[in-house]
């Protein structure tokens, strides 16, 4: 079986599963949702397309929390406008963000589905983004491909964190996976609203998708010893 191995990373990332008008929220790991909307635009499918979006769903799915990141909030104004083009009203937006956090995505599915998707993934037709136009893929978002299933392809994966995050968190031996719930014979287990129906902006619509969450020792690599002067100062290298 065919995994591919993604790393989502940057300052800024954010992946709504539960936002609501005024209130953008982000989970604290990559939906699923979100990392097929990624494909989708890759494979240049269009928001309305919602057949060929919803075989996306068959993909086997994981993700690994390698750095958690923190919450951030920001805030926007915004007007509503009345039907003459006056403003009726103004408001605040709060939206969540995670910051400085990394993750290690594994999908993998059908290996005439995986080609169209590694294709896609190595050149996309539309440019795709964390959560957010604003938040672009970083250059090591292709890790590689293995022919593993998603979790071993996890397991076996050495952590992707910062350095300065590793350096920081040398004592740590465990990492987070949440996974599609048949990927893992154990863990807990929880509902999201991840399985998409559809993206369309006239009639977007999720349902409930079973996840499993476990956690697996960390693969650690040793960093090189090179004199660092900000080290003194925890400052990041």
């Amino acid at each position: 079986m065919t995994t591919l191995l993604l790393k989502l990373a940057g300052p800024l990332q954010s992946y709504g599963t539960d936002s609501r008008f005024e209130t953008r929220q982000t989970g604290r790991y990559p939906s699923k949702s979100a990392v097929i909307g990624m494909i989708s635009a890759s494979m240049g499918l269009k928001r309305d397309q919602d057949k060929e979006i919803q075989a996306l769903n068959q993909l086997d799915f994981a993700v690994r929390v390698d750095q958690p990141g923190k919450i951030l909030r920001d805030f926007h104004t915004a007007h509503s406008l009345k039907k003459d083009g006056k403003v009726n009203r103004t408001y605040v937006t709060n939206r969540y963000y995670l910051e400085d956090a990394v993750f290690v995505v594994a999908i993998s599915g059908s290996e005439s589905l995986m080609q169209e998707v590694t294709s896609a993934i190595k050149s996309p037709y539309f440019q795709p983004f964390m959560g957010r136009r604003a938040l672009p893929l970083t250059s090591d978002f292709f890790i590689e491909e293995v022919e593993e299933k998603p979790i071993l392809a996890l397991t076996n994966l050495a952590w992707q964190a910062a350095k300065w995050y590793q350096k920081k968190n040398v004592n740590l031996s465990k990492l987070d996976i949440y996974a599609d719930a048949d990927l893992l014979s154990n863990g807990s287990s929880l509902m999201t609203r991840e399985h998409i129906v559809s993206f369309s902006q006239q009639k977007r619509r999720y349902g409930f998708r079973p996840v499993k969450h476990t956690s697996i020792a960390v693969r650690k690599e040793d960093l090189l010893q090179s004199h660092d002067i900000f080290s003194a100062l925890e400052g990041r290298s």
